[in-house]
């Protein structure tokens, strides 16, 4: 994955994160996407609204960055 340094992440609106207000899981290209899918779970102190907003904002960066998600739902994510 692509590492953001400290400046640039900071520079990023909090709409390019899946997590905004936790500013947590960029999701800048597909590298970062795939990542936040697979460290989804382990967001903590998030409400079950907030996991809904981040899965509806990782699912329009997949559709930006060309990454095919199987998981039709963030509750889905780590059932397979």
């Amino acid at each position: 994955m692509a590492k953001i340094k400290t400046e640039d992440r900071n520079d990023l609106e909090k709409g390019s994160f899946a997590f905004p207000n936790e500013r947590k899981e960029p999701l800048e290209n597909a590298s970062h996407v795939r990542n936040a899918i697979a460290r989804f779970n382990q967001a903590k102190d998030v409400t079950n609204e907030e996991r809904a907003a981040a899965w509806t904002r990782i699912m329009a960066a997949a559709k930006k960055y060309g990454v095919e998600i199987a998981e039709k739902s963030w509750h889905e994510i780590g059932k397979g």
